[in-house]
């Protein structure tokens, strides 16, 4: 019985030191290098970095995006590069690392926040779908951790944040590229997380259930456009299941300062986590009585993809307008839709 309550004590006490240690991380001075962070969620973590003195590297693909993004950063007194890079690209995502290097010297952070959201019924989906959902969400975050991970070891240490989804803890109907990539993102970043804490480098894994930060006017849509972007965009703004983007980016920080392995965001999405695992077949049943809620699929209009902002919207502004507020605020909104 005393081997046990030893085991125990040194248990507690080696994890308590663990925690002191990791709890003195300070983004005060560090480079994070965020992806996606020219709008949405990456716009809101970097803004916060630079609020707590921290310098950031935002990678994207659209050259105005980033603009917007760097003067809107600049007002939170932050250094900033904008980097334009495509993530299904290797040698781009190699390029970006190099160019942070050769501005700040060091990459302390790295957030895997970028994405792509493609919602519609599976019949709509082609090879391609799921494969560019694989790049920017699996291959992307893979690539840049292996180019960064060598630089955090020299310098003994640093913090890695995935930005996954509820998604990837329990897969959505009507959106089988994003939740099978989104599974794959947070397979790896688990299996890499007790590797990695050898050399100091903590890595947070981040599933978040529905947050309002205006992603859906730039979510593509198939089959039925207007019906697929109507159940999206109201649920995405929905007040008591979905969490504003400024209180989510703290939780990821502070999670990541904290050195914390995994983070679930949104009581709904951690109550959805909980009966997936604890009663797995209640959960299937459930998703398929989702699935007869869903839109239909359509005719070989279908198949083609139509942004948020180029669909007739079919709910009231009142329905959505805490989302439409989110995207004028995070750098997401298009003229053509707001």
């Amino acid at each position: 019985m005393r081997w046990l309550l030893s085991v125990v004590v040194l248990t507690f006490g080696g994890w308590a030191v663990s925690r002191l240690r990791r709890g003195r991380f300070s983004f005060q001075g560090r480079v994070a290098l965020v992806t996606g962070g020219s709008r949405g969620l990456g716009l809101v973590l970097a803004r916060q970095i630079c609020d707590e003195g921290g310098r950031v590297a935002i990678l994207a693909r659209d050259e105005d995006e980033l603009g917007r993004a760097k003067n809107d950063l600049a007002a939170h007194g932050g250094e900033v590069l904008t980097i334009r890079c495509d993530l299904l690209e290797r040698a781009q995502i190699q390029s970006a690392v190099q160019q942070t290097l050769d501005r700040f010297g060091k990459i302390d952070v790295l957030i895997n926040n970028a994405g792509i959201i493609e919602v519609g019924p599976l019949d709509h989906m082609s090879r391609e779908d799921f494969e560019r959902s694989m790049g920017v969400h699996f291959w992307a975050p893979y690539e840049l951790t292996m180019q960064v991970v060598p630089e955090m070891r020299r310098r003994g240490g640093g913090r890695i944040v995935n930005i996954s989804s509820i998604g990837g803890k329990m897969a959505v109907p009507h959106m089988a590229p994003y939740s099978a990539s989104k599974f794959a993102l947070i397979g790896f970043s688990d299996a890499v997380r007790a590797e990695l804490a050898n050399d100091n480098i903590f890595v947070t894994t981040v599933a978040p259930g529905l947050m309002r930060t205006g992603s859906h006017v730039n979510a593509k849509f198939k089959g039925k456009h207007d019906a697929e972007f109507a159940w999206f965009s109201a649920s995405s703004g929905m007040p008591l299941i979905s969490m504003k983007a400024e209180r989510a980016a703290r939780k990821i920080l502070a999670a990541s300062r904290r050195g914390q392995p995994s983070l679930i965001l949104t009581f709904a999405a951690r109550g959805q986590v909980a009966v997936n695992a604890v009663f797995p077949n209640l959960a299937g049943h459930a998703m398929k009585l989702v699935n007869r809620f869903l839109p239909r699929s359509t005719s070989a209009e279908g198949n083609e993809a139509h942004a948020g902002y180029e669909t007739r919207r079919l709910t009231p502004e009142w329905l959505t307008h805490m989302a439409d507020d989110a995207a004028q605020r995070n750098n997401e909104s298009k003229n053509e839709s707001l």
